[in-house]
């Protein structure tokens, strides 16, 4: 009621104007912008300074006995202490808005970095895909033996899955995913040795690399649910999700090249040694979580931890109740789903383009590049499209159901196209389009276990990878088993049934809405 009394010459601080950020600020949200109001405000106030008081007249009161001009100096006291906190605050405008400009945020930094991990994960695993075809030439093994051998890296794959994801959540993100770096590039770089001492040799190491790579995924989620406001989420996760789709990229087209002018082996010693080169950086400039960081700014951390539902990391893991929950068996069926398919195209594209379109070894491996590259562009695409729905208002459980329904439907379609087509460039076309809307997947299911349990999120990705991998160990096996009494129409035919069983299970049990803590 007391700044009511204020002097029409004290104009009253404006309403604070929100910005994307989340700090009040001016319409324009800028610093500069911020600073121009302030010193705006501190002039209009000072110009009331400036204006000559009328002196009280002494001897004078009221009938009750007091000084009418006691009260006018109480207001002119106000005024003062007004003038003061305004300065202050907006002096605190300008160094905040100078901290943020000088300093890249460092939740982006982190995002990076495990999109390179995941650029390096895929590398080392692509990399057999086209080495296999010089190999089998070279050691005789015929399709079946090479199922088994891609089918290897998913024992080890398999074992690493839920542990990962307990050890990440106990212990933290940062330790888990700089071992699995470690671990399957070293794995990478024994490979032509095992290769040479005999097949036992070869599936023991690319088990072994499995088992590195098992973690990655969910030591990435309990980083990412710590680090990276729920607004950004899936431009987050979809990002370093394309880090895997480059990945293949990368190793799809350089693994011919070297294979060409240095042989085989130089695919598995080149590629490991990167691990080596993340890891320096890993080290120095990772954390497990913003209240870790001494070098990340008061602003961002205020900015991660007024919207982070991570919490503090979980000393026991609630199975029961993480089981019983609808939503999680929905999480679970459709990784199962989605990962069949994928795993198969990941493993078997440069055969198929080999065996069924006649491409030698460069010509595979160039043109399985295109549908990789693809999902990479459109993982982002997804990612842009979903936080922008979520921010309009549209509820998480919707914006998951839709992209993960793209996710599935796209693909399925596409995949009943290759029996139709009479071309290579056709064939490659429906491969592109069919791993492109694959992509949408990382702002459905794969931004979902953050969305229903951000403190487990490591636990619940261990539990759906797991049954995504076996989708991998089964389906890579039983494509080289199909491959020897059917045809490739039929590879596919089983990829579409399941896709269609995931859609279904996911719009009916799935859901965007937190329902652990």
């Amino acid at each position: 009621m007391l700044l009511h009394l204020l002097p029409l010459s004290c104009p009253r601080r404006p309403a604070p104007v929100l910005r994307p950020g989340g700090r009040p600020g001016s319409a324009a949200g800028g610093p500069w912008a911020r600073r121009a109001g302030g010193l705006a405000r501190r002039r209009a106030l000072r110009r009331t300074d400036l204006q000559p008081e009328t002196p009280p007249r002494r001897g004078r009161r009221g009938g009750d006995g007091h000084d009418p001009h006691a009260g006018e100096a109480l207001l002119e006291t106000v005024r003062r202490l007004l003038l003061a906190k305004e300065e202050a605050d907006a002096e605190g405008d300008e160094e905040e808005g100078e901290e943020e400009q000088a300093q890249f945020p460092k939740r982006w930094a982190i995002v990076f970095l495990c999109f390179s991990a995941f650029l390096l994960c895929n590398m080392d695993r692509v990399n057999m895909s086209i080495a296999i075809l010089p190999m089998s030439a070279e050691f005789g093994w015929n399709p079946q033996t090479v199922g088994l051998i891609q089918s290897s890296f998913f024992w080890g794959y398999l074992l690493t899955q839920i542990a990962g994801g307990i050890w990440a959540d106990t212990v933290g993100g940062k330790t888990v995913l700089g071992f699995g770096v470690v671990w399957w590039s070293i794995a990478t770089a024994l490979t032509p040795i095992a290769a040479q001492l005999g097949l036992p040799f070869l599936l023991v190491v690319r088990a072994f690399m499995g088992i590195g790579e098992g973690v990655a995924m969910p030591a990435m989620n309990n980083i990412l649910s710590k680090w990276v406001p729920v607004s950004e989420r899936s431009r987050s996760l979809s990002l370093v999700y394309s880090g895997m789709y480059l990945g293949s990229v990368t190793g799809l087209a350089f693994s011919p090249l070297l294979i060409h002018k240095f042989g085989w082996p130089s695919v598995f010693y080149s590629f490991g040694s990167l691990g080596a080169v993340w890891l320096t950086t890993w080290v120095t400039k990772a954390y497990s979580s913003p209240l870790e960081d001494p070098g990340i700014s008061a602003a961002e951390k205020k900015l991660i931890t007024s919207q982070s539902t991570a919490g503090e990391p979980v000393k026991t893991i609630p199975w029961k109740l993480i089981l019983s929950k609808p939503p999680v068996w929905a999480l679970i069926v459709s990784h199962f789903c989605h990962n069949w398919g994928t795993f198969i195209l990941l493993t078997w594209m440069p055969t198929y383009y080999n065996q069924v379109l006649k491409f030698n070894l460069m010509e595979s491996g160039l043109f399985c590049v295109l549908p990789w590259f693809t999902m990479a562009v459109s993982a982002n695409v997804g990612g842009w499209i979903a936080d922008t729905l979520v921010s309009r208002g549209v509820s998480v459980t919707t914006v998951r159901k839709i992209m993960q329904s793209i996710g599935f439907l796209g693909p399925a379609f596409f995949l009943t196209q290759l029996s139709h087509v009479n071309s290579p460039a056709m064939a490659v076309l429906c491969m592109a389009c069919s791993q492109g809307t694959d992509a949408f997947s990382q702002s459905g299911l794969y931004s979902n276990h953050q969305d229903i349990g951000p403190r487990y999120a490591g636990v619940l990705l261990g539990l759906s990878n797991t049954a995504g991998v076996l989708a991998g160990v089964f389906g890579t096996a039983a494509t080289g088993y199909i491959l020897q009494h059917g045809s490739w129409d039929n590879v596919f035919e089983v990829s579409v049934v399941l896709y269609l069983v995931g859609t279904l299970v996911w719009n009916v049990f799935s859901t965007g809405e937190k329902i652990l803590d």
